[in-house]
């Protein structure tokens, strides 16, 4: 395609790219979905706009590079210190989970589809992959617990990885060179090797440059943005340029090592990629899903159902509950994660490219086949007599295309299944499975109410704050808070903040009326467990309080405040160190293990620096002695530094 064609395609699909961003935001749906409807639709089964031909030679570069960015913004985003919520599950999930995906889906397409074991396997190491492209826009919708996010982000990243190197390793080493399993692990082991080195090294020029070096006073936090998507990009292009697919494996370590050092213009730079990749990730699934041709899909017929039903309903739960073994996870989380296993981007366009190579690998036999009858090339075949080198030369150049057919057509109808059913019900089956923690929502979006969203959201509530100034609005989600514009008082509003569905709603607001308002139709309306309004005028807490509701008193919480620092200076320096240094949590006890357990024996079981100072039960609070068994439904006040208390309350209340 000419310049001035190529133009306005590529404007129009990151044009209906970020339509369906929009879209996938306004329903609450993965935008994945929007994404390859519109590739399928500007393709040659719908439109026709976009075609095979359409960028030429350059398609693979212009994957490569959107794929290099994609992969470095989910592995930027990735902290180090989230793994501990489920350290053990996350690492057998790149481990042991992968190995199954693996071993299993080539067994599904092995036997449903009666493809050759080296095409199988070469399914079955693109189909480990799921990946951030997929993983992050449900996760978007879908705001499970901190442990259960964690884990899928992290198999998506790392699986991205090993998966494309694994392919790759594959495809030249078994498919095309039938070569022997110690050529294998050699090739994979140089692969992920220079990609691990690359990205090190690009990792640590970029944090040399950011910490050390004056990026300009005047445009630091832009230099630092560019120079960041820059690094991104040459770690990617050196590796590639080294050896095939290591340039995933580079973007990723760079990405990983950056996300978590302490480089200056860290929320900028992660905002300016958020933007970069949600243009990429347009394009490449819009581009990818239009090359697809339906005759591919439709020619696996029921076998390749089966093997769709087999990865979705077989390996995947397989591989989860395998690797989530243990009480970190309840039940509910764990059939959660087995039925979300989209696959994305990896597998799509590392097929493509697979394809591309067999087609013209088959188009050279037949080339070759011609010269040697001296015929056309595409009716040579049609004549070839069989046990003759121009025979064998077709039969070889029919089993690459077949090859080429086989593979994008499973791996595109696994993409597409898991994606529609995955991605468009994930809320649905999250909603049912109750795996969404309930919401804390906060009516007023003022200081007060921003101040106590921060320190929730920093203890991993799931926060919405309710604001009726579209200005402050715009300001609170500036500031990363999830926030409804609308009037507190309006039962609609409250709803659509998620009252249905919260444990806890605080009417913070300047307006003592509203507050109290908002505190009754709390109660009478939606199931809360804890309705607390704040009273700006003192007068009014007496009438709250007859009122069944309960206040906080302003002006006394300064009071209270003041006197802590007079009378109690360490402890009031500690307790405003919550988040930083230490942690007071109070949680119900629900683990079986701290059940019937006196103290004295539980204490040493709880994480260093951390201890239980109260135990409340059946209105009574107390501090427990070494005898005082614990009983279930009790709520244990737990105390000691931040982290420590966090490990804790995952051990007491697993949920």
């Amino acid at each position: 395609m000419s310049a001035s064609g190529l133009i306005p395609l590529v404007a129009a699909i990151i044009g209906i790219g970020v339509a369906a961003q929009l879209l996938a935001a306004r329903f609450q749906v993965p935008s994945i979905i929007f994404l390859i409807s519109a590739g399928v639709v500007l393709g040659p089964e719908g439109l026709g706009l976009i075609t095979r031909a359409s960028f030429g030679n350059a398609l693979p570069a212009i994957v490569g590079l959107s794929v290099a960015i994609i992969v470095f913004e989910g592995a930027f985003h990735l902290r180090v210190g989230r793994i501990k919520e489920a350290p053990a599950a996350t690492i057998r999930l790149v481990t042991v989970g992968a190995a199954i995906a693996f071993v299993g889906t080539a067994l599904a397409v092995h036997f449903a589809l009666g493809a050759a074991w080296d095409m199988s396997f070469l399914v079955g190491a693109l189909l480990v992959a799921t990946g951030p492209t997929v993983i992050t826009p449900i996760l978007d919708v879908v705001p499970v617990r901190d442990r259960v996010a964690t884990a899928l982000e992290t198999e998506g990243i790392i699986n991205d990885v090993t998966a494309a190197i694994v392919a790759v390793v594959v495809f030249e080493v078994v498919v095309l060179g039938d070569q022997s399993g110690g050529a294998f692990l050699r090739e994979f082991t140089e692969r992920l090797g220079i990609g691990l080195l690359v990205g090190l090294v690009v990792a640590a020029a970029v944090f040399y440059l950011l910490r050390y070096v004056d990026l300009s006073p005047g445009n630091a936090p832009r230099n630092a943005r560019l120079l960041t998507l820059a690094g991104a990009v040459i770690a990617f292009g050196a590796a590639d340029t080294i050896a095939s697919e290591a340039g995933i494996a580079a973007v990723a370590t760079a990405g990983l090592v950056l996300g978590n050092a302490d480089v200056p213009y860290e929320d900028e730079i992660e905002a300016f990629k958020g933007d970069i990749t949600l243009l990429v990730l347009s394009f490449v699934f819009i581009a990818l899903a239009a090359l697809l041709e339906f005759e591919d899909l439709l020619q696996l017929g029921l076998p390749g159902l089966v093997v769709v039903a087999a990865v979705m309903l077989a390996v995947r739960p397989l591989l989860v509950f395998v690797s989530a073994v243990g009480d970190r996870f309840t039940r509910n989380e764990k059939v959660f994660m087995s039925f979300v296993g989209p696959r994305g981007i990896i597998p799509a366009s590392v097929a493509t490219l697979f394809a591309v190579e067999l087609q013209s690998e088959a188009s050279t036999l037949r080339a070759e086949a011609a010269t040697l009858a001296g015929a056309d090339p595409a009716t040579v075949c049609a004549g070839a007599v069989s046990g003759t080198e121009v025979g064998q030369l077709c039969t070889e150049a029919a089993t690459s295309s077949q090859q080429a057919q086989l593979l994008v057509g499973t791996v595109f109808l696994v993409i597409f299944a898991t994606v529609a059913l995955e991605g468009g019900f994930a809320r649905y089956i999250a909603e049912y499975l109750n795996v969404i923690p309930m919401r804390v929502i906060i009516v007023g979006g003022g200081k007060v109410g921003r101040a106590l969203a921060d320190r929730l959201e920093d203890r991993g509530e799931n926060v919405v704050i309710v604001e009726e100034d579209e200005g402050a609005v715009e300001t609170i989600r500036n500031e990363g808070f999830t926030a409804v514009w609308g009037d507190g008082t309006d039962t609609e509003v409250l709803r659509e903040a998620g009252a249905d569905n919260a444990k806890t709603i605080v009417a913070a607001t300047g307006d003592d009326d509203a507050n109290l308002l908002i505190a009754q139709l709390s109660d009478s309306k939606f199931s809360v467990d804890t309705v607390i309004a704040r009273a700006n005028n003192p007068d009014n807490v007496e009438a709250f309080e007859d009122l069944g509701v309960r206040t906080i008193d302003a002006g006394m919480a300064t009071a209270w405040a003041i006197d802590n620092q007079i009378e109690r200076p360490a402890l009031a320096h500690w307790m405003t160190d919550v988040g930083r240094v230490g942690d007071v949590q109070e949680v119900p006890v629900t683990a079986e293990a701290f059940i019937g357990r006196p103290v004295e024996e539980l204490g040493p079981k709880l994480p260093e620096s951390c201890l239980i100072a109260l135990v409340a039960r059946n209105g009574d609070v107390d501090v427990p002695n070494a005898d005082m068994e614990l009983e279930k439904g009790d709520r244990v006040t737990l105390l000691g530094n931040r982290d420590s208390v966090r490990e804790a309350m995952q051990m007491v209340n697993p949920d």
